[in-house]
């Protein structure tokens, strides 16, 4: 009986490993491509983890890189247009890193919409963190608005948006995606000084 629970749980862990492993290569990650990488079969696969998002979710955790390392060249500025800048770019660079699991998390959503944290939600602390210094300036809904209109943009949908659809090179679209976080942000600061 034990040693058939170690072996359940040495097949587990190998799925997992191979699965965290091809999610670090950029490429397309399936439930073909872990299952051929762990050395089991996919149906072995699919007993373990009913689908890919759950296998990929359980694969990546403690992978993700906190706001701590993505606002750590602008950790001494307190202004929030540079520091949203950096997040973006911050956030989209990892995309690019990982597009293949980031690809199948979003189709996973896509597919079965409205299951809350059904995948990592990395640019929601990122834009929380980079406008931590507006805190006292902005009232709290203008906070709020301008966090949920950065969500919008700040984005790997936002991301293949232009690359897939319009066709940009990957450096273009980080390009432009930065330049509309920081407009937004622009925007919401002028928008409180008005009087």
């Amino acid at each position: 009986m034990v040693g058939r629970a170690n072996q359940k749980l040495r097949t587990r862990t190998a799925i997992v490993q191979a699965a965290a492993e091809l999610s670090r290569t950029g490429r397309e990650v399936t439930m073909p491509e872990v299952a051929r990488a762990a050395l089991v079969s996919e149906a072995t696969a699919y007993r373990y983890f009913p689908d890919l998002a759950s296998l990929l979710r359980e694969a990546i955790a403690g992978q993700l890189p906190g706001a701590d390392e993505a606002l750590a060249p602008v950790a001494g500025s307190a202004d929030p247009v540079e520091r949203v800048t950096a997040a973006t770019e911050f956030l989209l660079r990892h995309v690019l890193s990982r597009q293949g699991v980031v690809r199948a998390l979003i189709a996973a959503t896509v597919v079965r919409p409205g299951q809350p944290n059904a995948r990592p939600g990395l640019r929601f602390g990122l834009i929380d963190s980079a406008l931590a210094p507006l805190g006292d300036t902005l009232s709290a809904a203008a906070l709020t608005q301008l966090k949920l209109d950065l969500a919008v943009v700040v984005s790997a949908e936002a991301l293949f948006s232009l690359t897939d659809l319009h066709g940009l090179e990957p450096e273009e679209a980080i390009r432009s995606i930065v330049h509309t976080a920081a407009t937004l942000t622009r925007a919401a600061l002028r928008d409180h000084e008005r009087p």
